[in-house]
Formats: structure tokens, C-alpha cells, sequence
């Protein structure tokens, strides 16, 4: 009668569970790889060994490495918006402002920062990964900014408080590259407690 059996879709289901995991190891390898090997040392063939699929698996789900790339950064991205809102599911009110600037520096250290930090100085010499990279990191820029509002209860309809949480975020991506020469955690709290207080000011006054 043409139906599908349970038999196949039973078999279907678990081809499906093994498609998505095949999918995220190799986006999670390839920020791993872009991170500890910059753009120049992170191909198709690195990011599938590392994942433990063989390149044809990885070429399946990204024809190119820029498609493997962009969509790695990007899924990472989402997994760390997705915790930070986890970090605060009630929101976050004036007493947890310290905690929110801290967490929102925190997103730019560490392997993600690192590799989209690769990516960015891939974009500038690569044609074919500018636009992808500078479309991606307008849609993460725009969700980290408006994570930021959420979390601080900031009203950007007041004079300068749009340009202040900017300020926080350009700041926090600041911190992050100094932090990838050296251990900059100490300097970097006081910047921290700092940034918490001004926002006390400005979102307050």
C-alpha cells in the first residue's frame, strides 16, 4: 500500500539522532580546531579526524569549509546566548548587575572568542568568507545587545543608555583580546565592578 513500516521507522529514527550528532561533534571540532589552529591550520580533513568521521561524512553536511566555518561559530554562539539566559531565567534586576556584566565579559573569552577571532582575520583576506562572517556577526552582535537589555532592564529609549550597553559589549570584546596574550582576570574585574557601578549610574539617574 506504499505505507512505511515500524520496522522503517523505527530504523529512520536512530539515522536521524545519528545524522544530528554527526553534525554537532563536527561543528564543536571545528571551533576546537579554529581555536587551536587558526584558519590556515584548520581544514575539512583536521575538523573530520577530530570528530571521528571521515571526510566524506563532513563534506555531506558542509560542501564547503566556509559553510563548516561560519555554521560552527555561529551554532556556538547560539549555545552560549542560550546559557547566559540560562544563567538569569527570571531576569535580572539592579542587585545582579555585577553578575550580568561579568557574564556578558565572559562570552568573549575563551574558544568561541578564539575562533571567531580566526575568522575575522580569515574575512579580511578570504572573498568568499567576508560576507558570510560579517553577516554572522552582525546577527550575534544584535543578540548579544539585546540579551544585554534584557538582563540589565535597560530603557534605550532614555539618552545614552543604547550607546552605554554598546559600550559595555565593545568594551567586554576589548577584554577579551587582551585575555588572549595573557591572564587578564585580575585587571579584568575591576574593569567589571567598574562597568557595574556606571551602569548603576546611568540606568538609575
Amino acid at each position: 500500500m506504499g505505507g512505511v513500516s515500524t520496522a522503517d521507522r523505527a530504523e529512520r529514527v536512530p539515522k536521524q539522532d545519528r545524522s544530528r550528532a554527526t553534525r554537532q561533534r563536527l561543528l564543536e571540532a571545528a571551533v576546537a580546531c579554529l581555536a587551536e589552529h587558526g584558519w590556515a591550520g584548520s581544514t575539512v580533513s583536521v575538523v573530520a579526524e577530530r570528530a571521528g568521521v571521515s571526510r566524506g561524512a563532513a563534506q555531506h553536511h558542509f560542501p564547503t569549509r566556509e559553510d563548516l566555518f561560519t555554521a560552527a561559530v555561529e551554532y556556538v554562539a547560539e549555545e552560549r546566548s542560550t546559557a547566559l539566559r540560562a544563567l538569569f531565567p527570571e531576569g535580572a534586576g539592579t542587585a545582579d548587575r555585577h553578575a550580568v556584566v561579568a557574564a556578558l565579559v565572559d562570552l568573549y573569552t575563551g574558544p568561541l572568542f578564539r575562533a571567531a577571532l580566526h575568522l575575522w582575520v580569515a574575512a579580511t583576506n578570504e572573498e568568499q568568507l567576508r560576507a558570510r562572517v560579517t553577516e554572522l556577526e552582525t546577527r550575534v552582535g544584535r543578540e548579544s545587545h539585546r540579551i544585554a537589555v534584557d538582563l540589565l532592564g535597560a530603557d534605550e529609549t532614555r539618552p545614552g543608555v543604547r550607546e552605554t550597553v554598546q559600550g559595555l559589549l565593545d568594551m567586554a570584546r576589548g577584554l577579551g583580546l587582551a585575555n588572549l596574550l595573557t591572564d587578564d582576570s585580575a585587571r579584568r574585574e575591576r574593569v567589571v565592578e567598574q562597568w557595574a557601578r556606571l551602569l548603576d549610574d546611568v540606568l538609575d539617574g
